[in-house]
């Protein structure tokens, strides 16, 4: 009987081509295989230092988790507007005026499960964040790659030539949307305001979209400065949809808010796929949000304060090892550092670099082939000073044997 019914599945189970085409996520995939390794490790008193997932170490504030608890002794606990409560509508619409110089009514502003949440060919520049290909095939969509320069800043003569070709001005008007992402996981490159002028004068030249993702804002080092998009000019601010969440700034990764400005007819049409699909955000992750936004941001800066410190400790030991090429990242908490001088026989790309210095060093990295470069790896610094500096110690020792 059991047979029969395994056969059965195996016979009549069909899936789509869309879900068959999405990837698994590599950042996920490389935690799995960091657990198992962990398992066996702790017979010998070793453990894995985690370099992979960007999940910054410290708790969440306070303040944040007081606001979820009174919501639930409130019993504030059930259904709201599938885009959110009008109380962190306004929150964010007042943390949009605050920090990015951007006036949006309530009707502009959805809250979804995350940053993630919120058919055509749509530009991204690489390397890039491992969802956003998959995001968009499995959107039906076709992702089309333009490429860095030597500094890891956007090639913006290929970006313009993409435009022009596929674009509505003057070519097939298949292109829809441009990402853009600053500060960049995985470079922590931040985007100069001529950057981000350049871009919306090709966007706007050839009517393409933008979605701006603005998840490390916060998280800026030196001289850096953010420059949202969208606040540029109107005509801007009506093809930008900005993203941003929770997760990263006030260190609720786990809590899966994340919301988004637009013009309301592309908010209209955001909402329907709410409705239908997970009806609200979690109601009292929302009440917490609302305290996030408008309580004391103090907690940002000291967790801003301390990425910046590892930062420089991680990037001064990466410019120690022989063969090693990395660009000092100015945002978010990654450091992409260029590995393919250690390419060999055995050691051919980003993947098998990743597995080795995992299986042999006990590393676990994130290869940069999952971002659109096979020739880096993305190091997450949101971890201790003391796993940082075992963790550079390992690769430092791994690097010096493969290179000989």
């Amino acid at each position: 009987m059991t047979q029969n019914r395994n056969q059965f599945r195996e016979n009549h189970i069909r899936f789509s081509e869309r879900i068959l085409k999405v990837e698994e996520s590599p950042t996920f995939t490389l935690e799995k295989k960091a657990d198992e390794l962990d398992i066996k490790l702790k017979n010998e008193g070793r453990s894995v230092i985690r370099f992979g997932i960007g999940q910054p170490d410290f708790d969440t504030p306070e303040n944040i988790k007081n606001a979820a608890k009174k919501s639930i002794d409130q019993n504030k606990t059930r259904y709201t507007a599938s885009t959110g409560i009008k109380e962190l509508k306004e929150a964010i619409i007042n943390k949009f005026h605050r920090d990015n110089g951007l006036d949006y009514d309530i009707s502009e502003i959805l809250v979804g499960n995350g940053a993630k949440q919120v058919g055509d060919r749509v530009i991204i520049p690489k390397p890039f964040w491992v969802s956003y290909s998959q995001q968009v095939i499995l959107s039906e969509g076709i992702p089309e790659f333009i490429d860095f320069n030597s500094d890891l800043s956007i090639d913006q003569d290929h970006f313009s030539e993409i435009a022009d070709k596929y674009g509505s001005s003057k070519g097939d008007g298949s292109a829809k949307i441009f990402i853009l992402n600053s500060p960049s996981n995985p470079t922590g490159v931040v985007c100069k305001k001529e950057t981000i002028e350049k871009i919306a004068e090709i966007c706007l030249k050839n009517k393409i979209v933008i979605i701006s993702d603005e998840v490390y804002e916060k998280f800026l080092y030196g001289n850096s400065k953010h420059y949202s998009i969208a606040a540029l000019d109107n005509e801007l601010k009506k093809i930008t949809i900005t993203v941003n969440a929770m997760s990263k700034t006030y260190a609720m990764t786990g809590w899966r808010i994340g919301y988004c400005a637009a013009d309301r007819q592309i908010i209209k049409q955001m909402t329907k796929v709410h409705d239908q699909s997970t009806s609200n955000p979690c109601t009292p992750a929302q009440w917490a949000a609302v305290e996030a936004l408008n309580g004391s941001q103090g907690s940002v800066e000291v967790m801003r304060g301390e990425y910046e410190k590892r930062r420089d400790y991680i990037f001064d030991r990466i410019a120690g090892i022989k063969k090693m090429e990395c660009v000092l990242p100015e945002g978010a908490f990654y450091v992409f550092p260029k590995i393919s001088n250690y390419f060999n026989n055995e050691i051919r790309n980003s993947f098998d670099f990743a597995d080795s210095l995992l299986s042999v060093a006990a590393v676990a990295v994130v290869p940069g082939g999952a971002f659109g470069d096979e020739n880096y790896i993305r190091i997450s610094y949101a971890t201790t000073f003391e796993k940082i500096k075992e963790g550079m110690d390992r690769l430092e020792d791994f690097c010096s044997k493969i290179s000989k």
